[in-house]
């Protein structure tokens, strides 16, 4: 059932993207993946938490075999950027010689797929991707290179689909930006 507004905390958010439309974007997403990497086996490394919902529709939709792995870094407070960024949750995988797909909910700052890009850099891998199903082209201060994306969006603040405000809110099946 689609929830036109809904209330977190001290912010109303209104309907901005239907699960539908999510999922056009995911599958289209997992097509252009399964295209490129068909006859390889990549390793989708996933950025939590807000990726989790994104990476297992993306995963059910994928048809070629991949690892998975996932990694932990917090920039965010609230509602913006803190411009640094803490490793919560590390990697465990010798990623030396392997193709690697950076899987992203949404980029905004750029920082935390740059900050990942540049320790990835350490690793020797054969090649790294980004994938992010949302991207805010107005609000990137860090140049990355995001080869797949869902959706370009404005700079609004979103909830939903495993984007969150204050831990709060990614448990919906669609995508909400603050009400004006």
């Amino acid at each position: 059932m689609l929830m036109e507004r809904i209330k977190i905390l001290d912010k109303e958010f209104e309907i901005f993207i239907s699960s539908e439309r999510i999922q056009g974007a995911v599958k289209r997403m997992a097509d252009e993946l399964y295209a490129d990497y068909h006859d390889k086996t990549p390793v989708f490394l996933c950025l939590l938490n807000g990726v989790f919902m994104f990476a297992a529709d993306l995963f059910k939709a994928y048809k070629g075999n991949c690892e998975v792995s996932f990694i932990k870094y917090a920039s965010y407070e609230g509602t913006s950027s803190t411009g640094k960024v803490n490793t919560l949750i590390g990697l465990g995988e010798d990623l030396n010689g392997r193709d690697i797909v950076i899987l992203d909910d949404i980029i905004d700052s750029g920082t935390t797929v740059a900050h990942l890009l540049e320790h990835l850099s350490e690793f020797n891998p054969n090649s790294v991707k980004v994938a992010s199903l949302l991207l805010k082209p107005a609000a990137l201060q860090n140049k990355v290179p995001t080869d797949y994306i869902g959706l370009e969006i404005p700079n609004d603040f979103i909830v939903g689909y495993g984007l969150d405000y204050s831990g709060l809110g990614r448990n919906y099946r669609d995508i909400y930006k603050i009400a004006e």
